[in-house]
């Protein structure tokens, strides 16, 4: 195992208890990482606190350094998956470059998954279960029990003498996993005994069928995902819809499902994907925004945006009282000021604003124009267009953003002068 940090999941019942004392029995005999533990309190239980000791006890006893952390879940919702995504974004926070997190799903964990997401009416790519390596943050997730079932694991904990929680959840039939893993699981398997290898061999072959998925659209994406020649919209992730369009359906769903899992957003259900596809081909002049869990696609200047939940925020007027780099007020990157002499350092009041309608500007040798014709002849996306940044002189409109600026502007050879350039976005 080659990793700066190996964490362990640690809840305190039988699965990772096992995980633990397996992890210190064989850090004694090989050389391995350093192996840290993350305990995740999310205070649901009475008894939340003792099994907390408990985990501080067992590190302890096994000379393990344990991370603590408390989590407070939010209203209404499933608990089950609110829970859940508690306790994976502490692991994504906690993991530094190439570290990696052991957790101790065994193989009737995988088992009550695969049926779970079949009753869901799950994807080919939940039909594939759980995998046992994948990326998590900056660093790896693996899930190294998988090939074992529980009584397996529970049979090595009592040779070992080992303690453990039993969490009430797990035998309370309101939650659906209890209700499946003791009501429902034993009725197929007393009916059909050889369910469990067949669903975990259908499990493999959809891994496999995904696999081959994947590689096709990472073929479709290099032709789709081609960066804009324009440095303003580099930042954001886009497609170009020629490039997409000109995919069967099928394979524009394909491409979109990695595409978006590549980039880390949740990926919309089978119903919100069909209505993105179907948006993909409207009138040229419509500019559809299709929101996320946590993004939304914005269709617009030929090309497919990623952006930010909330969109690119507006920008906020200030002064600029120092022509000098400047952050700007809304999050919209910096206005950053160069050597140069595009623009003269004239006297008078130096301001930052933005388009509020009816804005003109007039560029050497030709007419005024105004700012709305200049951002569409650029193929400026309308979602940019209100965080795009004007440089005023005394109420006259200077510079946008340093891409245009005014007949006039620029120093003359006994002036100082300077050159504008945006970053929409901070590194």
């Amino acid at each position: 195992m080659d990793a700066p940090v190996c964490w362990l999941g640690l809840s305190g019942g039988l699965d990772s208890m096992v995980l633990l004392d397996a992890m210190a029995q064989l850090r004694r005999q090989h050389p391995l990482p350093p192996l840290k533990a993350i305990h995740v309190h999310h205070g649901l239980h009475p008894d939340a606190d003792q099994w907390t000791e408990h985990c501080v006890r067992a590190c302890a006893a096994r000379d393990i350094p344990l991370h603590v952390e408390r989590v407070c879940l939010p209203a209404g919702g499933n608990i089950e998956e609110l829970a859940r995504d508690a306790r994976y974004g502490v692991f994504e926070r906690l993991l530094g470059p190439g570290h990696c997190l052991l957790l101790a799903h065994h193989r009737d964990d995988q088992l009550e998954t695969l049926v779970f997401r079949l009753l869901r009416g799950t994807g080919l790519r939940g039909l594939a279960g759980m995998p046992r390596s994948r990326a998590l943050g900056r660093g790896q997730l693996l899930r190294p029990l998988l090939p074992w079932t529980r009584q397996q694991l529970s049979d090595w904990a009592g040779r070992q003498q080992l303690d453990w929680i039993e969490d009430p959840a797990n035998a309370d039939p309101r939650y659906a996993r209890t209700a499946l893993r003791h009501e429902l699981l034993p009725q197929l398997r007393q009916r059909w005994p050889s369910m469990p290898d067949s669903l975990l061999r259908l499990a493999e072959h959809a891994a496999e069928a995904n696999q081959l998925l994947d590689e096709r659209a990472g073929e479709d994406l290099q032709l789709a995902a081609r960066a804009p020649a324009d440095a303003w919209l580099r930042a954001w992730p886009s497609l170009e819809l020629t490039a997409v369009l000109a995919l069967s359906p099928a394979r524009q769903n394909n491409l979109l499902r990695y595409w978006l899992h590549g980039q880390g957003i949740r990926l919309p259900d089978q119903r919100h994907l069909h209505s993105l596809v179907a948006q993909l081909g409207a009138a040229p002049d419509s500019q559809p925004v299709v929101p996320l869990a946590d993004a939304q696609l914005y269709r617009s200047s030929g090309r497919l945006w990623l952006l930010p939940a909330g969109g690119v925020p507006a920008g906020i007027e200030q002064p600029l009282p120092q022509l000098v780099d400047t952050r700007l007020m809304a999050g919209n990157g910096r206005l950053c000021l160069r050597a140069g002499n595009d623009i003269a350092q004239r006297p008078g009041h130096w301001r930052i604003g933005y388009r509020r309608g009816g804005e003109q500007i007039k560029l050497p040798g030709r007419p005024h124009q105004s700012l709305k014709s200049l951002f569409q002849q650029a193929a400026i996306p309308a979602w940019l267009r209100p965080a795009v940044p004007l440089l005023y002189c005394d109420d006259r409109l200077i510079s946008v953003a340093g891409r245009w600026n005014a007949e006039g502007a620029d120093a003359g050879s006994d002036q100082s002068g300077f050159s504008v350039v945006w970053e929409p976005v901070l590194d």
